[in-house]
Order: C-alpha cells, then structure tokens, then sequence
C-alpha cells in the first residue's frame, strides 16, 4: 500500500491543471505518527467541515524548512501549497498462468529487482529511489522487462512515468506490451528530440498510424493500456485517477490469442547517458486529500528536524474571501471590467470610486454652470441589489453636477482595444447623456444618451469631429421613472436594453486613447436627471464581453430568483473563481433571490445547501466542489452499495449503536423571503416523547407550498428515529474489499452484516456522513460517521419495500 504524498512546489491551487506535482512520499513519517485525515460531517444534520490532513515530514536537510536557499524546493516552501494525498493499491497475483496483465504490480520500494516478475530483463537497470530507473544510454537498450504469462485481452496495465531522458537525439523510452511476434506491440514511446509521447499498436516496430501527443509532464504523469469488449485503449492521467483516452483502436487479434510481456526500456541515439524512471506499474490510485499547506513549522529534537504540516482543502480559500457584493456586481467583477464604478458610497461620500481592480482614479462631482445638487446614496438601486445610488438633480441641462474623472496615461493601451458600455438607469426626463468617454484631444469619443422621443441613442466621433447620433432600435421610451439596463457592444454593434437584445445593426468606428470617463452627463451638457447605477467599461480585442452580460439585469432586478439550486451553486461558485463544481443527483428546486450583498461566498452557498436538504463538500482528488442532491439518497439500491462487511471485521472496540434524542424533531415552524410563515408537527410524536423544536427556520424557496415540503420532510423523517450505527470503524488494509472501502465518500452507502444477536437487524445499511482515517505503513484505519439510510426512504406506489402503510409512506418532495 504505497503512500503517495506530493507538493506543488511554486504551483497555484487554484490553477490545479498548471500545477508540477513532486513526490515528497519518502520523507513522509508512515511507521509511527502516520498521516491523519478528517473529511465530511459528524452526522447528516450537521454542516460539512473543511477537510484536514496532518503528517510528519523528515527535515534532516533542511528541505521543508521555509526560506531556505539550501532546500530543492526554495523560494517555494510556503504557506498555502498546494498539496494531495492518495493511496496505490498493488494487485496480487493469484491463479495459474496466463494471468490478467492487471495482477502484474511492483512499487519498486525494497531497492532489489524482483527478478522472477522481471525476468527478461536487459542493459542496465536498476531500483533506485523507490522507482525502476533504466539508462539512456547511446546505442545501447536497457529495460525491465517481464516473463511472458501474462493476457492484455480484458485487462490492463499502468505506471508512473517519473522521469523521462533528456537531451542528445533520439532518447527515448517506452511501455509496451509485446506479442509473441518481435516488433508486434503496443504502448507508448516518448522521444526527447520530437518532444512527443506517441500511442502506438507497432508491427514491425512501426505504426504509420501512431497519435503523437505533445508530451506534457503534467498531464501525462501516469500512462494506461487497457483492452475491453474488442477496443483498445491508450489512457493518460495526471493523478492515477483519472484518466483520458487518447487513442483507442480494434483490439489486434494477437491480443486474444498471445501470452504476452510487459516492457519498460530507454535508449538513445547520441549524447550523454542519463534514465528514464517508473514508479507504482500496476497500481490502483485512490485520492484522500487536495488542499494547500497551512504552514511549515520547523521542529528539532536535539540536532534531528521535523516538519509538522497541517493542511486543509479548498474551503479555506473560499472562507478566508471577503464578503460578497451584490450578486450583480459579483456578476460584473467575474467578466474583468477594465473600470467599474457602482456609485453604492453612502451619503456622505463626495467621490465614487473604482471596484474593477485595476487602480482607475474616483469620479469626481463636478459642476456645470451654477445650481443643481448630485446626492451619493440617496436612492434605491436596482431593487435586488440592496444599494443606494445617487440622485442627480440638475437646475438645467446645462447647470448641475455630474461625475468624470480622467483614468490617465496608463489606461491609454487598454483603450485602444474595443470597448463595451454597462449602466442601470432611471429617469423621467429625454434628452440627457448617460455615460460617456473621449480622448484627452477629443478625436474619439462615445457618448450613451436618452433622445428627445426618450429612446437610445449612441453619439461618436473617430476624427474629432461634432458627434454623430446613431439611433438604436430600443422600447418607445426609457424615461419612465423605471430601473432600465443597457449594454452597448462596439466590437458587435450591438445594444442590449433590460437584457434583451434591441439592435444589432449599429456601424459604430472604432475610437482609440479614450481615458475621460463621464458619468451623468457629458462635458458639462445634458446633464441627468435621475439616478444611475453600475456604470462599467469593459474593454476586449479577441472577444465580445456584450453577449456575456445579458444575464445581467436579472442580476439586479430579480437576484435570479428561480433558477434551480445546482444553477445557484454553480454561479456563487464562479465569484470565487472556483470553475468545477460536480452537481449529483437530479432534484433541485428554484431557489429565491441572494441579490444583496453582505455575506461571504460560504455562507450563501450554505443556504442554499440547507434550503435544499443537500450536501456541499471539497472534491479529494481536485480542486472543485462537489454539491449533492436529497434524491441521492432515496430508496438505495443494495446492488450499488459501495461494499459490504461483517460486524465481526470492524474494529468493535469502537461501535456504538445509537438510540437517543439527538436527531429527534417534532415540531418546526419555516418561513421564506416574503412569503408566510407555516408549521408542521407530528403529533404521535409530541404525545410519546414532548415537543422538540430547533427553533424557526428561514429558507430560500420560492413558494409557500415548497417550505411546507422541505418542513414536513424534516420531520416525517426525525419524529421517531430509528435506533443507528454512528461511527463504523474499519481497519480497511487488510480487508479484500479494500480498493472498495476506499471508494467510500460522502452520501456512500455500505451494509454492516452478520450483527450481534442484541442488534435490531442482523443487517443494518449507513450511509457516509464523514469519515477520519489514519494511513500507516501497511496499515489504514478509517473510521466512518454514518448515519441510517432509511432516514431517506421515500414511497414508492406498489413497491413492496417502499409502500409499506406506516412504514415507507414517506413522500419525497
């Protein structure tokens, strides 16, 4: 059972395809203190916690010691890197031969040749480091190579590529699995001069029809060959985990026929000798843990040094995030906005400034003429926003104030690609500017205005000349005294209004250098009446940035209220930039507005979470989300049960079947944003053991009759628990089932059997709530929180297991 521990030295965990991945396995303390992880929740009605991981590193030289210039890892050995843990399982060969080429299996860690497995082997070659290192030598073959017993048909095979030759012309190496017939094989060889991994089915030691990828030390860390059901395939992996093919062909009709061998050689034409290096053929990879190093606290025992890391997954970045803005404003962040000025300062404010990131100047009040007041924070905003605006109050149109401020000489280049306008607007009164930018000589200049008739019209001048009035097609008037969005693209020509796209004919030249940014009004004239908020400059050159914000006058006007719950998630998740999030299961119901801003990213998507009954947790093998559906649960299917195993095998001195009262609910009232307040009760329940109440509830569904669901559900489900196993202890090396066990994550579910004659059932199905594990050499303790799985029973009509009267009469909602 080899440990596999690896840092991403200098790599940035939320970038986890750019990151290079080394081994730091050998240095891990597995024979006394071994490696500790904490995943998931206590129970079902507890939150999910941030997943931890703590080892021991040997710190002899001063190699995990930060700001050590001595260390192989320096400058990188730092707070918050990235970090992963995974186990490989080796197969064990068992039968007669020929044997499944998957029983083939050698982690190369006791420093000797296994020279019965690799019986064929040439050149020179060696086990050095924990890996089978083989030169490169000029003009000469080296290479592992193993008895010919073995079949490819319905199996595979599997490695680590460590270490690939360097230099000179032509180093190369390969994997291959060999017919009878020399020359007639297939695997992959990758070549130092070309820079290509190739997939290869060779006859004749050639493959006209070979898939040469560009090699890529990252993504094709590991490399696969598996047949099944009359296809080949060439699989690569990053993590052992999880793979991608790359080619695959009809099974050659040796590979049904032929006893075959495995070959692992390198060679090269000319230059100097080095090796190439494999690791862990034949393992099976199963990830623990993904997350970032805490810190690295350097500890001495006498003149011995260690290392103690904790670590923790992804969720403290997303807890360490500041809160939220508005869920508009999150939206417009997510698109990079050259300038973003959401005129949100309170009333006592006499500048709006820049959110965008990028340092632009605040927008200044300036006056025109005399009289007119301009009031920061004196209006509502877009009604999901939360926000107050400003109110300009001009005496006319030439009198009053209005915003501008000149970005300076440092946003020149940005403005030369193709800029894209955003606004909300309200207004009572036509024929004044909304937002407008120029050029300091006031050659290029574009002007957002309301016309006469209170329609959109876009003015320009690319020479300097007067501006010319482009007429966009918009609704009658805009100058209703309503909340109105626009858009306006110039690298489309297009003007979206209230997210609906309203011209797309728009002849609009292209301007340069425009840095003077005014905000109701422009250059002293025509200036608001009303309020503006959000006025965002969005500037691109190889794509449009319009298409992309159509979404977002929902975004301020409704929150998205009524997009389903795994849409919600998905969203909050991009405003902090974690791009994976794997959705299970299937019934997710509309969720209510999250529009204003105020709270963390965290806590938002926990109440989604809570409102849905479902489960969101950090993936162990990336660096991703992961948020489960209720209906994942319902009625499981024992013949998808992640494994089986006998009380006898757990490590009893930890089991405790529980029946008490600390799931028990009876009495629960819920409410939702702007909607009633209702009650549900079990009366039985109240009679035979008293009221209990968690108290009121506050969930964002958008219906009366969707709380109702979600209260009832809580408490048909906990009125009268059932008596359950909460800790299940396995000592799961020694188990065959091994490979399953570690399968196991949350929402799992497995069967105790064979239960004590005191038990309720001689069986009792858990489902993973959570689990702690402790990985030692050749041992692997986890220690699973569980809770009981027909919590999540819900009727079935005629099922004779789910339509029990007083049983299984549960409805789902």
């Amino acid at each position: 059972m080899p440990l596999i521990v690896e840092m991403g030295w200098g790599g940035l965990v939320q970038y986890p395809d750019t990151i290079t991945w080394t081994d730091i396995s050998s240095y891990v303390d597995v024979s006394k203190r071994g490696v500790t992880i904490a995943r998931g929740a206590a129970d079902e009605l507890s939150e999910t916690q941030p997943g931890q991981a703590s080892l021991l590193l040997d710190n002899q030289d001063g190699r995990f010691t930060a700001g050590n210039a001595l260390s192989p890892y320096y400058p990188y050995v730092r707070r918050n890197a990235p970090i992963r843990i995974a186990v490989a399982v080796m197969p064990t060969q068992s039968g007669s031969a020929p044997y499944p080429l998957a029983m083939l299996g050698d982690d190369f860690d006791d420093g000797r040749i296994n020279t019965t497995l690799w019986a064929g082997n040439f050149g020179t070659v060696s086990e050095t480091g924990g890996r089978a290192r083989i030169n490169a030598a000029t003009g000469v073959s080296s290479g592992f190579q193993t008895a010919r017993q073995w079949k490819l048909q319905g199996s595979q095979t599997m490695a680590r590529l460590a270490t690939v030759p360097a230099g000179g012309t032509n180093a190369r190496t390969s994997f291959m699995v060999n017919a009878v017939t020399s020359g007639t094989r297939i695997g992959f060889e990758y070549n130092a001069t070309t820079g290509k991994l190739s997939c290869k089915s060779d006859v004749g030691f050639a493959d006209g029809a070979a898939v040469a990828l560009t090699y890529s030390a990252i993504s094709h860390a590991w490399l696969r060959i598996r047949e099944a059901s009359g296809t080949v395939y060439w699989e690569t992996s990053g993590d052992g985990f999880g793979w991608t093919v790359r080619r695959s062909l009809a099974t050659p009709a040796w590979v049904g026929t032929d006893q075959v061998n495995l070959s692992i050689a390198a060679t090269r034409d000319s230059g100097t000798t080095d090796f190439a290096e494999y690791d862990l053929v034949g393992a099976e990879v199963r990830p623990r843990f993904w997350g970032m190093v805490n810190e690295f606290p350097v500890g001495f025992e006498g003149l011995a040094s260690t290392v103690m890391i904790t670590a923790t997954d992804l969720f403290k970045r997303l807890n360490r995030r500041p809160a939220l803005r508005s869920m508009l404003g999150e939206e417009i962040l997510t698109l990079t906005p050259m300038v973003y000025y959401p005129l949100s300062e309170d009333s006592t404010s006499v500048t709006a400034g820049d959110v965008g990131g990028n340092g632009a100047p605040s927008l200044a009040i300036t006056q025109a003429g005399v009289g007119g007041t301009l009031a920061l924070g004196s209006a509502d905003g877009p009604t999901e926003t939360g926000e107050q605006v400003p109110v300009f109050t001009p005496s006319t149109a030439t009198a009053g104030k209005w915003l501008m401020a000149d970005l300076g000489p440092q946003f020149e280049d940005t403005t030369v690609n193709y800029l894209c306008f955003e606004a909300f607007f309200k207004t009572t009164t036509t024929g004044r500017a909304i937002m407008g930018v120029h050029s300091t000589d006031l050659v290029g200049q574009h002007v957002l205005s309301i016309a006469a008739g209170g329609t959109l019209q876009i003015e320009w001048s690319s020479d300097g000349s007067p501006l010319t009035v482009e007429a966009v097609t918009s609704p009658a008037t805009l100058a209703d005294g309503n909340w109105h969005h626009v858009v306006y693209d110039q690298r489309e020509g297009k003007v979206w209004i209230d997210g609906v796209l309203t011209d797309s004919a728009l002849a609009v030249p292209r301007c340069f250098y425009q840095r003077v940014v005014h905000v109701g009004g422009y250059r002293g004239t025509r200036l608001w009446n009303g309020s503006i908020g959000h006025a965002v400059v969005y500037a691109t050159d190889t794509y449009s940035v319009g298409p992309l914000i159509t979404g977002h006058y929902s975004a301020g006007m409704t929150g998205f209220a009524g997009e389903d719950a795994d849409v919600r998630i998905e969203r909050l998740a991009s405003y902090a930039q974690v791009a994976s999030v794997t959705v299970w299961g299937s019934t997710f119901d509309p969720i209510a507005s999250q529009g204003p801003g105020g709270s963390a990213v965290v806590a938002r998507m926990r109440e989604v979470e809570s409102t849905e009954s479902a489960r969101l947790f950090a993936e162990r093998d990336y660096y991703g989300l992961a948020f489960q559906s209720r209906d994942l649960r319902y009625n499981p299917n024992p013949a998808s049960e992640v494994f089986t195993i006998a009380y006898a095998d757990l490590e009893t001195n930890s089991v405790e079947l529980a029946d008490d009262d600390q799931k028990l609910v009876n009495s629960i009232e819920a409410s939702r944003p702007g909607g009633a307040t209702q009650k549900v009760t079990a009366p039985s329940s109240i009679l035979a053991f008293g009221i209990y109440d968690p108290g009121s509830i506050s969930i964002l569904k958008t219906s009366d009759n969707s709380v109702l669901d979600a209260a009832y559900w809580r408490v048909s489900r906990y009125a009268n628990p059932s008596p359950e196993l909460r800790e299940v202890p396995i000592e799961a090396y020694t188990m065959s089932t091994y490979l399953d066990i570690l399968d196991a994550d949350i929402s799992s579910y497995f069967s105790v059997t064979s239960m004590p004659s005191q038990a309720p059932a001689s069986s009792m199905r858990v489902t993973v709530e959570g689990y702690t594990e402790t990985i030692k050499e050749k041992s692997h303790l986890i220690q699973f929180h569980t809770s009981a799985t027909n919590n999540d029973s819900v009727w079935v009509l005629d099922d004779p297991t789910y339509s029990v009267l007083d049983s299984t009469t549960r409805l789902a909602y």
